[in-house]
């Protein structure tokens, strides 16, 4: 899928890293002479530094990516190589709450396309778009890892799964209030077991509290 780029209208003038013990702390990770390769992680920073501003949700400017090419001494094709390769990285700003819905055949299969339409009816925009108060943006996402539980979405960070169009709606509400919602499963499952129980080790899951 095409990243989508912020116009040039929309991309600051420079960028700075804020937290520059962090920024040492990840260059320290790698060998002399191995830098560049810490040039994903500094891309998760800049994400990380412009959404707590909290004027929109994190993704990168072409400035950020600049300014790593200069940290890490490589040109800076080799930056929007990576940056516009990997679908993690966002370089257009997003609402504060980035719904990434999953539309992969196993989501697909458990209703996807019925989670997407909750999501369009609910806050009144399609895929790709951001609502006017700049709380949410809607994305179409490829394969997201969380099978078993389809279907599911990514918000931010986290992964909201076993969804129901009734229960995305609920959790759009939940957010647009500013109250937490439970990560993970939303019908009870406990992480990617069956929903009736576990159907192997059940002994120990029972010692673990989770059988």
């Amino acid at each position: 899928m095409k990243p989508i780029v912020a116009p040039k209208e929309q991309q600051p003038a420079s960028f700075a890293f804020k937290d520059t013990a962090k920024v040492k702390d990840i260059l320290s990770r790698y060998p002399e002479g191995r830098q560049q390769s810490a040039v994903m992680p500094l891309l998760d920073l800049v994400m990380r530094e412009v959404a707590a501003e909290g004027k929109t949700g994190g993704w990168i400017p072409e400035a950020a990516m600049n300014e790593i090419a200069r940290l890490l001494d490589m040109p800076a094709i080799k930056v929007y190589e990576v940056a516009t390769f990997y679908s993690m990285y966002i370089l257009r700003p997003v609402g504060k709450h980035h719904i990434q819905c999953c539309t992969t055949t196993p989501c697909w299969l458990r209703g996807s396309s019925e989670i997407v339409k909750a999501c369009e009816e609910k806050l009144g925009i399609h895929m790709g778009e951001s609502t006017a108060d700049g709380k949410f943006t809607l994305t179409e996402v490829e394969c997201l890892g969380a099978c078993v539980n389809a279907p599911m979405v990514q918000i931010n960070d986290s992964y909201y799964e076993d969804l129901t169009p009734a229960r995305m709606k609920e959790i759009i509400d939940a957010l647009s209030a500013g109250r937490e919602v439970p990560k993970g499963p939303q019908n009870g499952r406990k992480c990617s077991m069956a929903v009736s129980g576990p159907t192997t080790l059940a002994d120990e899951a029972k010692k673990a509290g989770v059988g």
